[in-house]
């Protein structure tokens, strides 16, 4: 992992802030991982993709608890819904790392940006 040098205390106060923007979309739009996450641990910090991607599902873990948490006291969770989606997600990650550990790097960011437009245009015609 590369990770860009900068001032004492700059590094730490970009990950926060990289944490408070995950925090906001994950709660506002239920994404904020690599939608956010991901892309900022490359641009700011000089991280490569599968190091950024990597730190992101580790993060993910603490934001995802929590925003669940608040969103089941809100009555917002469908817990039946929940497990049939994230029990085949743990096959999806295994699947997609794998994969991703074969891809090219540069082929790994082609492909999250074509799913980053493809979601934009899709989310726009609607």
């Amino acid at each position: 992992m590369y990770v860009v040098a900068d001032a004492p205390g700059s590094r730490s106060l970009k990950l926060m802030a990289i944490g408070t923007l995950a925090g906001l979309f994950s709660g506002l739009f239920g994404v904020g991982g690599g939608t956010v996450i991901v892309p900022l641990l490359i641009l700011w910090l000089g991280y490569e993709e599968r190091s950024a991607t990597a730190t992101s599902l580790a993060a993910i873990i603490f934001i995802a608890a929590f925003g669940a948490g608040v969103q089941g006291l809100y009555g917002n969770v469908n817990v039946l819904d929940a497990v049939l989606i994230g029990v085949p997600a743990v096959g999806g990650v295994v699947i997609g790392t794998w994969l991703q550990q074969r891809l090219r790097t540069r082929s790994i960011s082609l492909l999250f940006a074509a799913v980053l437009v493809a979601s934009a245009i899709e989310l726009i015609v609607r």
